[in-house]
């Protein structure tokens, strides 16, 4: 008796579902994330193409968004890879609706939107609102280092960056002379360098240009009437534009306080420190596993470990961005359209800063930072009466410490799902505008997934 199988004939024609609702279920990840994508406002993206529909078609923002945001939700930040999985991939055709956009187009798409991308963060954010997911009465602030598209063999100071232009200067001239020995390299070519030669080459190309006129039957047509009079219009109105202006800097000028002028800065006679050349802006920042060349990524996280505010450092310290962080939730919650305001603030030792804590005292936020590393039930060599002390005492008390226990399981999760789950752990982008967008982007796609499962919670309870 044969045995019993699912036939398997690769020869055998197919015929495909004619919907694309039917090739993947209706809780898919990339259906959430079109639909997501029909909420946001895309204005921004909109604005940078003609509204007169002349010039080449463009592949549609909506969709590009779309792609861009499953892509990077899932772990996907190759342009080339991007490209692959349409063809590929089922959920990447579907949101694609079967197009397929080269790596090239992604990418350019990416640079050319960099920051209506990184604005996509406040949109993600309004939707978790709206879910209930934006709760702010306990946040929690840390930042984690991520490698830049750079590496720290890269950094040079002014003198090292001296020396190789030099060095390739000397290259570039021993390469030029192997190639034109004792002459210049721009010379005219031989029957231009005399003067006969140039008279003949002026007297060939009139000919060729006389022979091309008469066998266009038409005629060279003349410049239309008026059209010097146009630009003499054109040349009076743009005067009377720079007298204009020049009188409007005088009027200014004569109305500005006198006094004392400002003192020149003196600038050194030699540029500090190193810079890398492949990344400007990155530096070399202190990890777990060592050294390495990249930035500081924040990122402020309520109870539900969705991310509030994100922002890139290039200052390895956390002690000067407690303030700046808790101002952009404000400014990110705002909107988002959610009236709420942090309660509590969890941060670690690295965050503490005198007058960072006072400046968020003054404020509805109570800070929660232990002043030093090592354990909190330590003395205060100060006495007790300054910040240090009111700190440690606050972090003593059993809501201190049950509040201040929730900080680690808040926010590290967080990162580790960027940098492991979904291979996040060095930005693809060089420039700290386009990290900040790339970093915005990665926390507004975690956003995004939360808000997913929370659907899905909601679909199964």
């Amino acid at each position: 008796m044969p045995r019993n199988f699912f036939p398997c004939d690769r020869d055998q024609p197919l015929l495909l579902p004619p919907d694309l609702r039917e090739w993947l279920p209706e809780d898919h990840l990339a259906w959430f994330v079109i639909e997501s994508v029909e909420s946001l406002d895309l204005s921004a993206f909109y604005a940078a193409y003609r509204s007169d529909g002349h010039g080449g078609a463009a592949h549609d923002p909506r969709m590009m968004v779309a792609l861009t945001l499953y892509a990077y939700a899932t772990g996907e930040r190759s342009s080339r890879w991007i490209e692959r999985r349409c063809r590929e991939d089922v959920a990447f055709r579907v949101i694609a609706a079967g197009q397929t956009p080269d790596h090239a187009t992604i990418a350019r798409f990416r640079t050319r939107h960099t920051d209506a991308l990184g604005a996509l963060f406040t949109g993600v954010l309004g939707l978790c609102a709206k879910a209930g997911l934006a709760s702010v009465a306990v946040v929690a602030v840390d930042g984690t280092k991520l490698a830049a598209d750079a590496s720290g063999h890269a950094d040079r100071d002014h003198e090292e960056i001296a020396r190789e232009i030099i060095a390739e200067a000397g290259r570039i001239d021993a390469a030029e002379d192997e190639l034109y020995g004792d002459r210049r390299g721009d010379e005219l070519p031989e029957e231009l360098s005399t003067r006969r030669g140039r008279k003949e080459w002026i007297r060939e190309a009139l000919r060729r240009q006389k022979e091309e006129r008469e066998e266009d039957p038409e005629p060279v047509p003349r410049a239309r009437a008026g059209r010097l009079e146009i630009c003499r219009s054109r040349l009076v109105a743009e005067h009377h534009t720079v007298v204009a202006a020049h009188r409007d800097y005088d009027r200014k000028r004569a109305a500005a306080p006198r006094g004392r002028p400002p003192k020149p800065a003196e600038p050194p006679a030699e540029p500090e420190g190193k810079v890398n050349t492949t990344d400007p802006d990155s530096r070399p920042m202190r990890s777990p596993k060592g050294f390495l060349q990249g930035y500081n990524a924040q990122a402020l996280v309520n109870g539900s470990q969705v991310v509030i505010a994100a922002e890139v450092l290039t200052e390895a310290n956390d002690s000067e961005a407690l303030v700046p962080m808790l101002g952009l939730a404000a400014t990110e919650l705002e909107r988002a359209g959610s009236p709420e305001r942090p309660g509590v603030v969890l941060a670690d030792a690295g965050y503490w800063s005198a007058d960072q804590i006072d400046r968020v005292r003054e404020g509805p936020t109570i800070p929660l930072v232990p002043p030093d590393g090592h354990a909190r039930g330590a003395p205060d060599p100060g006495g007790g009466t300054g910040p240090p002390g009111f700190m440690r005492r606050a972090l003593r008390t059993p809501t201190g410490e049950a509040l201040y226990r929730r900080r680690q399981w808040m926010v590290e999760p967080v990162f580790a799902d960027i940098k492991f789950n979904r291979r996040a752990g060095r930005f693809r982008r060089r420039g700290l505008a386009a990290v900040r967008s790339e970093w915005r982007l990665l926390t507004a796609t975690h956003n995004l997934l939360k808000l997913h499962r929370h659907h899905l919670a909601l679909a199964a309870g």
